[in-house]
């Protein structure tokens, strides 16, 4: 896997996911203001990676800043509101910079060196915590899918959307390692493709049978009977269950639903926002109307007409067969399960005896 973010001499590294599958550009970013237009124009993208690389910039901000004692946190809180203010609904952006700016007050007090070595240390430990968390997710995920599957996903929830692996793609990962995979259809996802640029070539590049279709081919394949269960990521999971993710999620959903099939969401904890209670909560990025009226630089609508560009929708809980998270998988009623799932920290013990609420439900 080509890594999707990193920290070089002093530098964070990315790979420019809008260039994908044609090129492998890597992005050098020797400012935070740098990392902030990468994520703003979704050369990354994906809410992990999203808060990792918010961290990284964070951390290079904070070794870039001329400033000491108050005049470092009133740079530091520059440098947050600028990220912050990049990709309004993927709370790992927001999860980050907390957990950056706690880090910062409870180091602040040793002097301007040990902080900034320690943001980085910070910023280097989520990124490893991450892709642990995506590997065990990916095999608790994985007990769910049945032999001889064959799976749709929307948008890409694989390693270029974390620190690597994938959440929905860490799923099929596993599953596809453990023999259970026979075909997945990769929703190309409007309109930035980013099924039909991503998905498809992460699978491809692992070797899992991958069928590219168009967005409104997936009812059509379920009617037939030629879909098993429906994997997707997410960008913001509210607490009673609600899932923010790529645009035409919930119709995949709902299609899911209407065709008796499983439809499972797959996000670390961090992707949990236990502060908004529903979907109603969560704010929706509108983006530029070219994303939409362009294709490759060539206009492809008339001059003039109105433009809607929702990068987000939600899809309501009652949709949802189960969100499966590196500390398990979590199941109606959802304030309950996520709540206790939220509350589990992330550590080898946790990650051994992950907690799976569908056992405590069958052994009432």
């Amino acid at each position: 896997m080509v890594p999707t973010v990193e920290w070089q001499d002093g530098e964070v590294v990315l790979i420019d996911q809008r260039r994908l599958p044609a090129e492998q550009v890597m992005i050098r970013c020797r400012s935070h203001a740098e990392v902030a237009a990468a994520i703003k124009d979704m050369a990354i993208r994906g809410a992990p990676a999203i808060g990792v690389a918010a961290a990284f910039g964070i951390a290079l901000g904070v070794r870039n800043a001329a400033g000491e004692g108050p005049a470092l946190r009133a740079e530091l809180d520059g440098i947050c509101q600028e990220l912050a203010s990049t990709r309004p609904t993927a709370i790992n952006l927001f999860w980050a910079i907390a957990r950056m700016r706690r880090r910062f007050e409870t180091e602040q007090a040793r002097g301007g060196a040990a902080v900034r070595q320690a943001l980085l240390d910070e910023a280097l430990a989520m990124q490893s915590e991450d892709l642990a968390a995506c590997r065990r997710m990916g095999d608790i995920g994985a007990e769910l899918i049945p032999p001889r599957a064959r799976l749709l996903t929307h948008c890409n929830a694989g390693a270029l959307a974390t620190a690597g692996y994938g959440t929905a793609l860490g799923v099929i990962r596993s599953a596809a390692r453990q023999g259970k995979v026979v075909n997945v259809f990769a929703d190309e996802t409007r309109p930035h493709l980013q099924g039909a640029r991503l998905t498809a070539w992460e699978l491809a590049q692992d070797g899992i049978a991958t069928t590219l279709i168009a967005d409104s081919m997936a009812g059509h394949l379920m009617a037939r009977g030629e879909v098993d269960a429906v994997v997707v990521g997410a960008d913001r999971i509210a607490a009673n269950g609600d899932v923010a993710n790529k645009i035409g999620t919930y119709t995949v959903a709902v299609l899911a639903h209407e065709n008796g099939l499983p439809f499972y969401v797959a996000a670390p904890v961090s992707t949990i926002d236990l502060a908004t209670p529903s979907g109603d909560g969560i704010p929706i990025e509108e983006r530029a109307a070219a994303e939409v009226t362009h294709h490759g630089g060539r206009r492809m609508a008339p001059e003039g007409v109105a433009v809607r560009n929702p990068a987000f929708d939600v899809t309501p809980h009652r949709y949802v067969s189960a969100i499966i998270t590196e500390n398990g998988i979590a199941r109606e009623p959802y304030t309950e399960s996520l709540a206790r799932i939220a509350a589990l920290p992330f550590n080898a013990e946790n990650a051994e005896k992950a907690t799976r609420f569908e056992d405590a439900e069958k052994g009432k």
